[in-house]
């Protein structure tokens, strides 16, 4: 269900069409163990089973690998001396145009991004105000990729697709060395079991996951890159970004720096061996990738935000649910607040889960937060509310706890009112 994508200046596995499916579920970490709050009828945990909607498989036929060409061969051979182990069988590669790309990533785009699920997410997060009023999610997403996306690994066929020829600039190599990176991994740890994630909707763990499988592709690029130098750094321009929301950008291309950041800290505190042992285990959280000393012991405080759609009013249902991490916070407050601001309100992050509910016309998101301290709950707060303030979001700051602040939304004055004195 997931393929491992290449845009523009980075790498992401994106949601698509037959990459990952039915893999075994990774052994279970701390943030599995049964959780303290309801996850019955009513319950956050309940309202997200019921309305995920995952990315539909495509074809699960391995690729068959023809000849490798001379140039492809020998950055296969750089991945294996930088990463330190070989590969177990031949990497499919097929090297297409930008076009041919376009139109792969455009024909299995309703497969990658379920309609439903996108559609009732734009609502939600316009409400939020991390994308604007006027603004598709999917729509966002579909111009991100096109003419974004560079090159893809397919862990469920073993297949590599990208744009190129046999002639490779630097940054060619560079895009090959990633994907290359991508495929050895495959092989020795299994990447496929990042799809129960996707699968189950968990948004949070599964671009913690992906930071370190990115994390990984770009570090060992570098080290390529750096270890072989050679070859011009090719022209052409950079895809246009206009009219895409910064919010979406910003969580999009996030898995590649943060995620280098936090492999080079794990090779830094175990050699390839600390690299591998993320992979192996996958971070729970983008608080660990943020803070790779959190990894991999500091987990999250489940949390759970109760169906509020009878006290909104008749016809209000359920209309989407989805975990809130650190770097989420962090993207939303750096859409107002200088980014010292929202590093620091959003570091001291232990949790955190929206749930949203619409009527047809309105649309209300009440979003749940645990902190480390009272003092990191402050800091959140305050920072939250000078977001509000500086901009026209309809919204409340709640602190419900020592520990817990909730932020209340609609785009319904009434609505609003309810769920600020009824949190």
């Amino acid at each position: 269900m997931m393929a491992v994508a290449v845009v523009a200046a980075a790498c992401t596995f994106t949601v698509g069409s037959g990459a990952i499916d039915g893999s075994p579920s990774p052994t279970p970490t701390p943030s599995e163990r049964p959780s303290p709050v309801p996850t019955g009828p009513g319950s956050a945990a309940a309202a997200m089973r019921q309305l995920c909607v995952p990315a539909k498989s495509g074809s699960k036929k391995p690729a068959v690998p023809g000849e490798t060409p001379d140039a492809i061969a020998e950055v296969e051979q750089q991945v294996e001396a930088v990463r330190g182990f070989p590969y177990t069988r031949p990497v499919a590669v097929d090297p297409i145009t930008q076009t041919q790309m376009d139109a792969k990533l455009t024909a299995s785009f309703d497969d990658t991004y379920p309609a439903d699920l996108y559609d009732r997410r734009t609502l939600a997060w316009r409400t939020l105000g991390v994308i604007g009023p006027q603004q598709d999610l999917r729509e966002a997403l579909l111009a991100f990729q096109t003419g974004q996306v560079i090159g893809f690994y397919n862990p469920e066929t073993g297949e590599l697709v990208y744009i190129g020829d046999a002639s490779l600039d630097l940054t060619e190599r560079y895009v090959l060395a990633h994907e290359l990176t991508h495929a050895i991994d495959d092989q020795r740890f299994d990447l496929t079991r990042i799809d129960p994630l996707v699968e189950r909707c968990q948004d949070e763990r599964f671009q913690a996951a992906l930071g370190a499988v990115e994390g990984s592709a770009q570090y060992f690029a570098t080290q390529v890159i750096t270890r072989f130098p050679g070859g011009d750094l090719g022209g052409g321009e950079q895809p246009s970004l206009d009219g895409i929301p910064p919010f979406l950008v910003a969580m999009e291309l996030w898995p590649y720096t943060a995620g280098q950041a936090f492999m080079t800290a794990m090779e830094q505190r175990g050699g390839a061996g600390g690299i591998d042992r993320a992979l192996e285990a996958f971070p729970v959280s983008t608080e660990q990738v943020i803070h790779p000393e959190r990894f991999p012991s500091d987990v999250p405080t489940p949390l759970d935000v109760p169906d509020r759609a009878r006290e909104l009013g008749k016809g209000w249902y359920d209309l989407d649910v989805m975990q809130v991490g650190e770097e989420f916070l962090h993207e939303m407050l750096v859409l107002r607040l200088d980014d010292a601001t929202a590093t620091a309100a959003a570091a001291g992050w232990d949790g955190g889960i929206y749930r949203a509910w619409s009527d047809g016309t309105h649309t209300a998101v009440v979003l749940a937060t645990a902190w480390d301290t009272n003092e990191d709950a402050q800091a959140f707060a305050g920072a939250a509310q000078d977001w509000l303030d500086a901009g026209d979001t309809p919204g409340v700051v709640l602190e419900a706890g020592s520990t817990q602040v909730t932020l209340v939304f609609s785009d319904d004055p009434a609505v609003l009112e309810t769920l600020r004195q009824h949190p």
